[in-house]
């Protein structure tokens, strides 16, 4: 069994951020299995979090930026390439600034940093992704192509009418060998004839030589390649952590010419509605072994609950029957904002949020009926409650519904959460629904 993966222990590093020119710390975390990958932003007040995930990616220039409303974190693409290239699964990524550091414009830095912290396996099998059908993508002269294949490779071309930066191809067969022989160290770059259009964009504001290849007419302007095609190697680089998105190890080829983010993102949230559309879809992902098969995904959910950070409190609906009952999943990371104050130094899950995930479970049930959406489901009364074991970091907690009663109006609901197959809380719970 392939099993999932994180680092044994924290790490940190501070540098300046590439376009914003930010001084910023990111320190990563471990995390448990099933958790993801999450960036924290420990500089805002309750210190909100952003899930790596293509839900997240918004399109902004030359670089890959997650937001969860008001929340940024910009330019994430090397460190999500490095974790691409290492295996890892889950991780806690903190940051102090709404830019992650840049070192030397490459992921090596950052793939030695975790690989030297030392990368452990969890007790939890990894969830692949397999296309099963071709996914292409063009616009205005460049194109993103996924093919099923048993592993996991890029092509790449890029083509420059420019004098010294012109035509180059590079095709790897991904390991995490050759990710950090061959393409890790691949830095980002920029044509001299565009800098200081770039930077009257608000951009670049972090770049020097030091972390960014300026080529000029003649060649490099500053140092010298690391490779003689490092900037088609750069690209692949960039392509793998925006792959990165969308939340599973992905089995394929991937052919590209001229791709940029934009046009990655698009290719990730391509499969991503795929999947939504047909569950015999170009992509399956295996469900999780004591879980069953994902039948709502965080995205449906958002469609159906008005619930937001930090107070949605469901990941994802894995059993439906209709008018009857209703199973949901809740994984419960350290990064929570309400273990800082529940407890220092001894974090458990308050039981009212235990309860209203239930209650957000059974939500989920009884608006995902088409006469309903659109409505609000109010917790008209909550009896019989018994919270029987504390919920720490790293438990997954199954929200077991069955209704008793459901009226055009009103619901009355069993409810239990367990983590293991053991119950760690129990509730009766009385909806009324309301015009929104």
């Amino acid at each position: 069994m392939d099993c999932q993966k994180t680092i044994s222990k924290e790490t940190s590093y501070t540098g300046v951020g590439l376009h914003t020119g930010n001084k910023t710390t990111v320190n990563f975390k471990p995390a448990p299995v099933n958790s993801g990958v999450r960036f924290v932003r420990t500089d805002l007040p309750g210190k909100p979090g952003i899930t790596a995930n293509i839900l997240a990616a918004v399109d902004a220039p030359r670089r890959t930026t997650l937001r969860s409303g008001e929340v940024e974190v910009h330019t994430v693409e090397h460190i999500l390439a490095a974790l691409a290239g290492l295996g890892l699964d889950n991780l806690i990524i903190e940051v102090n600034a709404n830019e992650v550091p840049e070192i030397d414009g490459s992921s090596l830095p950052f793939t030695r940093m975790l690989a030297d912290c030392g990368i452990v396996e969890q007790e939890e099998a990894k969830r692949y992704g397999q296309i099963t059908k071709p996914i292409y993508i063009s616009e205005n002269g460049t194109y993103i192509a996924a093919f099923p294949a048993d592993e996991f490779r890029i092509s790449f071309t890029i083509d420059y009418d420019h004098s010294y930066l012109q035509t180059q191809f590079a095709s790897f067969s991904i390991t995490p060998d050759i990710f950090e022989k061959e393409i890790a160290g691949a830095r980002t770059f920029c044509l001299e004839r565009e800098s200081k259009a770039l930077q009257a964009q608000g951009l670049g504001k972090g770049a020097s030589f030091q972390n960014t290849v300026v080529v000029g007419d003649k060649g490099v302007v500053k140092g010298e390649l690391r490779f003689k095609n490092e900037f088609v190697r750069h690209k692949i680089l960039d392509l793998m952590g925006d792959l990165f998105l969308l939340g599973s190890p992905l089995k394929a080829q991937i052919i590209a010419s001229r791709s940029g983010h934009s046009l990655n993102i698009k290719l990730v949230q391509k499969i991503k509605e795929a999947i939504k559309d047909s569950r015999k879809a170009h992509l399956t992902l295996p469900s999780q072994p004591d879980s069953g098969e994902e039948l709502l995904d965080i995205e449906d959910i958002q469609k159906i609950l008005p619930h937001r950070y930090p107070f949605l409190l469901v990941d994802k609906i894995v059993e439906i029957e209709e008018n009857k009952r209703i199973v949901g999943i809740k994984n419960v990371t350290i990064n929570e904002p309400f273990f800082s104050g529940h407890f220092p130094g001894r974090p458990i899950m308050p039981g009212v949020l235990i309860i209203e995930a239930l209650a957000q479970a059974a939500g989920v049930l009884m608006l995902k009926k088409t006469e309903n959406r659109g409505k609000l489901a109010y917790l008209a009364a909550i009896n019989k409650v018994k919270l029987r074991k504390p919920v720490v970091p790293g438990d997954q907690l199954r929200l077991d519904i069955k209704v008793s009663k459901l009226r055009s109006k009103t619901g009355k609901i069993e409810s239990r959460a367990l983590v293991k197959g053991k119950v760690v809380a129990e509730a009766e719970l009385i909806f009324s629904l309301v015009e929104a």
